[in-house]
C-alpha cells in the first residue's frame, strides 16, 4: 500500500496561500452538487467563513500536472476537517487517494460528515470508517446532523 500512496504522493502537496482562491472555488462546486440540502443564504455563510477557516487547518491538493486542482483535503490534528473533489472529477478515485494519503502519510483517523451527504456517508463507510458519535446540529448551530467517524 505504501509504494502505492508514494506514487499519489507525488501529485498530493501542502497548499499555498495563493491556492485559496482555487480552494474556494472547488469547495462551492463541489458543495452544490454534495449538498443539495443546504440552503443558498447558509452555503454563501460558509463561503464567507472559509478564509478564515483554511489557515487553521493543513490543506493538502491533489494538483495535475498541467496545475489544475482535483481535490483537496483539510487536516488539523487527527481529524480530516475537510475533504472536497471537483464534480468533473467524481467517480475517478481523487476522494479515495487523498484519504488514503492522510491515513496512512499522516495518521489521520477521524471525519466529521453531514448526516444528509449520503454519497459521502457510504464513501466513508467503504474506506472502512465507523460510525463513533452523532450530533444534532452542525458546528455553526444549525440543524445538519453531523455523523462523526473513525477508521477502524
Amino acid at each position: 500500500m505504501h509504494s502505492i500512496l508514494n506514487t499519489f504522493a507525488c501529485m498530493i502537496s501542502l497548499a499555498t496561500y495563493s491556492d485559496y482562491p482555487t480552494i474556494v472555488e472547488l469547495w462551492e462546486e463541489s458543495v452544490r452538487v454534495t449538498h443539495p440540502f443546504l440552503p443558498e443564504a447558509y452555503l454563501q455563510e460558509i463561503k464567507a467563513l472559509l478564509p478564515s477557516i483554511l489557515p487553521q487547518v493543513k490543506i493538502f491538493v491533489w494538483r495535475e500536472k498541467d496545475g489544475v486542482v482535483r481535490g483537496f483535503a483539510g487536516v488539523a490534528g487527527s481529524k480530516i476537517e475537510m475533504l472536497f473533489v471537483r464534480p468533473d472529477s467524481f467517480r475517478l478515485g481523487f476522494g479515495k487517494k487523498l484519504v488514503q494519503f492522510c491515513i496512512y502519510s499522516l495518521g489521520v483517523s477521524e471525519v466529521d460528515v453531514n448526516e444528509q451527504n449520503e454519497t459521502a456517508v457510504r464513501f466513508y463507510q467503504k474506506m472502512d470508517y465507523q460510525l463513533v458519535g452523532r450530533d444534532e446540529l452542525d458546528s455553526l448551530g444549525k440543524p445538519y446532523p453531523i455523523l462523526h467517524l473513525r477508521h477502524s
